[in-house]
């Protein structure tokens, strides 16, 4: 079983604890319509994507 050669630091562990990444959601404004969307998924307001209709609303 391997073991380490030395102590891990508190700076180290709590650098490696602060889930920096997990604080941003991931989400963008939409170019269209300026709703907040998930990042490369089609806007379920209003349905654009790239720039492009992908997907129309009935109403």
């Amino acid at each position: 079983m391997a073991v380490p050669a030395r102590k891990t630091s508190k700076a180290k562990k709590a650098r490696r604890r602060t889930h920096y990444k997990l604080s941003v959601p991931g989400l963008t404004a939409c170019s269209n319509c300026g709703e907040m969307r998930k990042s490369h998924h089609v806007c379920p307001s209003c349905g654009h994507y790239d720039g492009k209709d992908v997907m129309t609303k009935e109403a």
